[in-house]
């Protein structure tokens, strides 16, 4: 139920803001590699969360970008 949630929340932004939602998944990836590469990371599963996440964000960005062209 909670992607369906996310599916609909990203449906409804524009693509400036997937973008800066990209960027914000980014750094967050970014911080969870460093913090398992260091032994701070504490719930694993997020990592593969945040990156499925990222390719969710760039699906929708594709789609918006061929409804733009069409």
């Amino acid at each position: 139920m909670k992607s369906k949630q996310r599916v609909s929340d990203l449906q409804a932004m524009t693509a400036d803001q997937l973008q800066d939602e990209l960027v914000s998944l980014k750094k967050e990836q970014f911080n969870l590699r460093f913090q398992r590469a260091t032994g701070q990371l504490e719930n694993t599963a997020r990592v593969t969360q945040v990156r499925k996440d990222i390719a969710r964000v760039k699906t929708f960005q594709r789609h918006k970008q061929t409804e733009a062209k069409a």
